[in-house]
Order: structure tokens, then sequence, then C-alpha cells
């Protein structure tokens, strides 16, 4: 059993709201949500292994499955005394979250953030799980703030651009090179339907990653009520880059 590092705020008698965020995140990425959102929920974000402060992974290279990730999850949210919860997971968060709504049992509502069914599977990640473990995150850290943030947001906020940079750098390379063999396995196209809970997608309007139609084709596919929203701008990590849209979007969804 994993515990990974939590952060929760809110009252404890709301309706819990749990956040899992890219590979090479931490709990942080997620700040302007928690603030806004602890007014109404009991909301909990959660590190993946070898990431932020959760403790490094012991699994064998080439082994972690987003099963093995959802897995952790629900021993973290067992051990905060959480049964039902609500979900957000944006990217390698978001293929744990269509998982666990679609298994668990546990889950009311889902929301899929800049995430996909499919992410290129082994031919795109085994060689970045590779090549992290035996370079580390130096060579991750220019390419995916490329990704996370527009050139125009970049250039004009170079702080929170420094900071997000620092972030992906304070990624263990055994933790992203886990969060990497679990994306070369994942292949959920045919599992959606499963899903049958109420979803929102959520897709930043110029994400290089997961463009808005790979977004939006999840909530085409999954087995119950789903509406899909673009947002006017973002690139991967849009919950920095368009907060207030982002968090508007999210009371909406889960207050309803």
């Amino acid at each position: 059993m994993t515990i990974l590092h939590s952060v929760d705020f809110g009252p404890r008698d709301a309706q819990p709201v749990v956040f899992l965020g890219s590979i090479a995140s931490t709990t942080d990425m997620w700040l302007p949500q928690l603030d806004s959102l602890s007014k109404d929920f009991r909301v909990i974000a959660i590190d993946h292994p070898g990431h932020g402060q959760s403790p490094d992974p012991q699994a064998l290279p080439g082994e972690t499955t987003i099963n093995d990730l959802a897995n952790n999850v629900l021993d973290t949210l067992d051990v905060l005394g959480v049964d039902e919860f609500a979900i957000v997971g944006l990217s390698l968060g978001g293929a744990i979250a269509q998982y666990l709504t679609a298994t668990s049992g546990r889950v009311t509502k889902a929301v899929f953030m800049c995430t996909a069914s499919y992410f290129g599977g082994p031919d795109k990640w085994a060689p970045r799980a590779e090549e992290t473990r035996a370079e580390g995150m130096e060579t991750r850290a220019r390419g995916a703030i490329e990704l996370w943030l527009t050139p125009e947001y970049r250039a004009s906020h170079p702080a929170l651009t420094d900071a997000l940079t620092r972030m992906i750098l304070s990624t263990r390379g055994e933790g992203y090179a886990v969060g990497a063999d679990a994306l070369a396995g994942w292949d959920y196209t045919e599992e959606l339907g499963n899903i049958t809970v109420p979803v929102l997608t959520i897709s930043g309007a110029v994400d290089p990653s997961t463009p808005p139609e790979v977004v939006h084709a999840i909530a085409e596919h999954v087995g119950g009520e789903a509406e899909s929203i673009t947002l006017s701008s973002g690139g991967h990590v849009p919950t920095v880059e368009v907060p207030e849209e982002v968090t508007r979007a999210l009371r909406t969804f889960l207050s309803a």
C-alpha cells in the first residue's frame, strides 16, 4: 500500500472533490481552484508517486499501470476517510480519473481535463521513461513547459513560468518514468462506455498535447450523460493560464 501526499481544504462535511494533476506536476497546479472551491466543497489534491511530497515509487521499471496509480489514490482516500467523491483529473490525472470512474464505484461525477483515452502508447512513452531514468528531468522541462503554457502567456508571465518550470524539475526522475510507464500501457478507448456517471470534459483551446477534438471524443463515447467545454485559451495546463474560466466551469458542473 502506498499513501500519497495530499492537501485537504474546505468543510469536512461538504462534497469531497479529488484533484489529480499532470505528469511532472504537484498539487500546486490546482491552487487557484482549491482556494475558490474550498468555500463550498472539501477539495483534496494528490501528488503522484515521485512527485511533490509523495514517496518515491517502488515498482520495477516498465511495470506500473494506470490501475496501480488508481489504487494508490484509493488507498490515500481511505486514510482520509473519503468514500464517495467527485473527481477532476488532468492529463495523467485524467487517465487515472477515467479508470476510477469506470471501476471503483465510488465516483459520483467526473471532470476529464486536457486528457485522452489513449496517449500514444509505448512508442511514445517508453523512450521518455528510459531517457528520464538515465538523464533526469532536465531533458523534460523545456518541452513540458512549452506544452503547459502558450507562448504568449510565457512571455507575459516570466515569474510564473519559472515557478512551473521549477515544479517540473522538482519531480524525481523515477516519478516521471513511472508515470510514463503507466501512459505507455494506457488505452481506454474501448472501455469509455463503462463510465456512466455525469461527465464534463474541458480542453484548452490551443493545447498541443491533447487538442479539443481528442478531449471531446471522451465525452462522445462515455456511457452516461456528458458535456464538453473548450476554454477561450490555454495550453495543456489551463488551471494556471485561465484559472477563473476553469474554476467557473468546475463550480457550475459540481454544483448541479
